[in-house]
């Protein structure tokens, strides 16, 4: 029998309760839609209103692009508006390796019609792993004019290659002009270091220098690299997905550098560089009145045109090896020991500190001895002068006077006098890399050697040897300082600045005088009466060179010896071409002698005598500067 269970139990819906559960939840559901809706809306605003600047720039960078365009660089010119540095049309070829198939075979091809130096292919190759493969590269710079009608006849042979015109610097005077003016070459990984910093008011360097593939490495063109420069423009550019320019959308044009005039008369560097002739030295010319440059020679020297564009291997290993060394600008680091060119200044130094008077004289027999010591420091003349005051020991070149004079004021005292005419420090030129030659004292050697000073150094130092060494510039600011009574000018190369052509000169503001050096007028006029005298004297060192000019001039020459004699007897007996082996050759001088307005120092670094070798290279420079002289400013006649 079965048994029934328990009955069911029937559950009644409570429509109510499920409407009222049905509503919560829809509310629930429709304020969750709304908040994600809102959220969402929030965030279309964000992006669409706040960010809409930032995130239309990015859109525009996937098609636009900056592209920069470098500014024409400013010329360079003499004082006479001679172009000395230009911008020149010249023709390059260029290769788009996308469209090359089979590149070695091409540069093989290419290379017998237009000559290719494993220098160029180098360049190519190396330019080419940083560049996409739809981009120009450049291969060959500076075609000629046969070279672009061989490559126009074979053009149809070589496709993906192009001739593309270029603006390239050129230096119309060539090497006369390489150390002063220098040069421009490629940017390097050097330079990239340097223009990765900020300028003045925070401006990034880097910035000014986008499109521009040179800059100024030496000389003029790097010491005023921000004015010949200029700013760059840029073009906005509309490209593909692949980086390809499609449409120029808006350009702002490049400013152009400044042009540039320099202090420098091509006039008196030209002759000044021919007068040498070949020989190696240097030599300085400055109008004492306010430090202008007016030549600035060093020989040899160096064609600039050849770094412009990358010198290739044989030409640099060619200027490296060179026994003359070329590249060194003797002018500015040459190091001479001036010999007997010192002697007015020891003089004047004497003077100033009251060691002598322009009366005082000294017996000259042929040998100065210290006393108390075996060793004699000898005069070049084996008999002696006699006695002789300032003005005579000056004109006839006497050591014993200024050994002696030395001997009194001891090394410390002449140093610290000498040093007020810039010896021993650059001059402060307006140009790169200039040398500040050795002034000799006591501090000076304890510091090099770490060895004690002696006297016998301080009697040699007395007449411009032993530890003295000096640039050609250094010792004509000097002279130009002593010719101008004691007042000092800094030497500069900057006349004046030109925005662009037709536009009006800005003169360029001279660095301020420096302090004046020479106290009692008396001291300078005995000075240079000695420094007159070696000139018209009877026996000047450098009597007749002045022969029909019609200026006063005071001068002083100095031979010094580049290693020392035992005996006189060789040195008589010897030709000027064996002697040249043995000597170096010195001349300065500053014309009028009463009111300078030109100082000039010559050296040769092989040369018999300073009278009969270096003084006739500065009497053509005179003669040149001479005729550029206002009729009305020839005065004959004065003296000191």
């Amino acid at each position: 029998m079965n048994e029934a269970g328990p009955p069911r139990r029937t559950r009644l819906k409570e429509h109510r309760h499920e409407a009222e559960l049905f509503r919560r939840r829809a509310i629930a559901g429709f304020v969750l839609i709304t908040l994600c809706l809102c959220v969402l809306a929030s965030r279309f605003v964000y992006l669409q209103v706040w960010r809409h600047d930032e995130f239309v720039t990015k859109a525009e960078a996937n098609y636009i692009r900056l592209q920069p365009l470098a500014p024409a660089r400013g010329l360079i010119y003499d004082r006479n508006g001679v172009l000395l540095a230009e911008n020149k049309a010249a023709y390059r070829i260029e290769v788009i390796p996308e469209r090359v198939k089979d590149m070695p075979a091409l540069l093989e091809a290419l290379g017998a019609v237009v000559p290719l130096s494993d220098d160029d292919i180098k360049r190519f190759t190396d330019a080419r792993r940083a560049k996409r493969k739809f981009q120009s590269i450049p291969l060959r710079f500076r075609l000629s004019e046969d070279e672009l009608a061989r490559f126009a006849v074979n053009r149809w042979r070589f496709p993906g290659v192009e001739v593309v015109p270029y603006q390239t610097r050129w230096y119309p005077k060539g090497a006369e002009f390489g150390h002063v003016v220098g040069y421009v070459s490629r940017i390097d990984e050097d330079d990239l270091r340097i223009l990765d910093t900020k300028g003045d008011q925070g401006v990034e360097i880097a910035a000014l220098y986008a499109g521009t593939t040179h800059i100024g490495k030496t000389g003029v063109e790097r010491e005023y690299e921000r004015l010949l420069h200029g700013e760059p423009g840029y073009e906005k550019v509309e490209t593909n997905a692949d980086g390809r320019a499609l449409n120029v959308l808006e350009r702002s044009d490049p400013k152009p550098g400044k042009n540039l005039y320099l202090t420098i008369d091509s006039r008196l560097q030209e002759v000044t560089e021919s007068s040498f002739a070949g020989r190696p030295g240097a030599a300085v010319a400055i109008d004492p009145r306010n430090g202008e440059v007016l030549a600035l020679v060093s020989v040899p020297n160096y064609d600039p045109n050849l770094f412009v564009n990358g010198i290739g291997q044989a030409d640099y290993s060619s200027l490296l090896t060179a026994p003359d060394t070329p590249l060194l600008d003797r002018a500015l680091r040459g190091r001479y020991p001036p010999g007997s060119t010192m002697k007015p200044f020891v003089g004047l130094a004497g003077l100033e500190l009251g060691f002598r008077t322009p009366q005082d004289t000294v017996m000259s027999v042929g040998e100065f001895f210290i006393p108390g010591q075996a060793r004699g420091y000898r005069d070049d003349i084996r008999w002696g002068h006699g006695r002789v005051d300032l003005e005579l020991a000056i004109e006839w070149s006497v050591n014993t006077y200024f050994y002696q004079l030395a001997l009194d004021m001891g090394i410390d005292r002449m140093a610290g006098y000498l040093g007020q005419f810039g010896f021993g420090a650059p001059t402060g030129i307006d140009l790169p890399g200039e040398g500040g030659g050795v002034l000799p004292s006591r501090e000076w050697k304890r510091a090099t050697f770490n060895k004690p000073w002696y006297l016998g150094e301080t009697v040699i130092a007395g007449i411009g040897q032993g530890y003295w060494v000096v640039t050609p510039l250094q010792l004509a600011s000097a002279v130009s300082t002593l010719g101008n009574r004691g007042q000092r000018q800094t030497p500069h190369v900057l006349l004046a600045t030109q925005e662009g052509l037709g536009m009006d000169r800005v003169p360029a503001v001279p660095p301020p005088p420096g302090a004046q050096v020479i106290k009692k007028p008396a001291d300078w006029q005995a000075v240079a009466a000695g420094m007159h005298g070696a000139l018209y004297g009877d026996h000047g060192t450098a009597r007749g060179l002045a022969a029909g000019f019609p200026y006063q001039i005071a001068g002083k020459t100095g031979t010094v010896e580049k290693f020392s004699r035992t005996t006189n007897e060789w040195e008589a007996r010897a030709s000027n071409a064996e002697l040249a082996l043995r000597h170096r050759a010195l001349f300065v001088c500053f014309t009028p002698a009463e009111a300078p307005r030109i100082a000039i120092s010559v050296i040769l670094e092989s040369a018999a005598w300073g009278g009969s070798d270096a003084a006739p290279i500065a009497r053509k420079v005179l003669d040149v500067w001479m005729a550029n002289q206002p009729p009305a400013t020839t005065t004959a006649g004065v003296t000191p």
